[in-house]
């Protein structure tokens, strides 16, 4: 696989997707970004998972409908180890970014 390019808000989708353990699907996605404080509209994660899926980084299985979620099936979606190697090499790049960088007395 040649190097991938991913914005921030695709890295985050990946990672909210590893929490889920297998069971990521947009409104978990969405409902495990916005724990994290990132705010982001259900149509802004679909569109993330699906463009993340056409590039191979994740895949999708459906799930049958069942009672109580309004018999509505859902895309359940993994991570490929392709994608959490390329988020290692991302977490590496900004650890050696942030190396020696020290913000005294915080952020303006």
């Amino acid at each position: 696989m040649g190097r991938v390019n991913l914005g921030e808000f695709e890295q985050l989708v990946l990672l909210a997707c590893m929490r889920l353990e297998g069971e990521a699907y947009t409104v978990a996605v969405l409902e495990e970004l916005e724990a994290a404080g990132r705010s982001a509209s259900h149509a802004a994660v679909y569109i993330a998972l699906r463009r993340l899926e056409e590039r191979g980084l994740v895949e999708s299985r459906s799930e049958e409908a069942r009672e109580g979620r309004g018999g509505r099936p859902r895309r359940l979606y993994t991570v490929l180890r392709d994608a959490k190697q390329l988020l290692l090499e991302y977490r590496e790049t900004y650890l050696s970014m942030w190396d020696g960088i020290e913000i005294a007395g915080g952020a303006r």
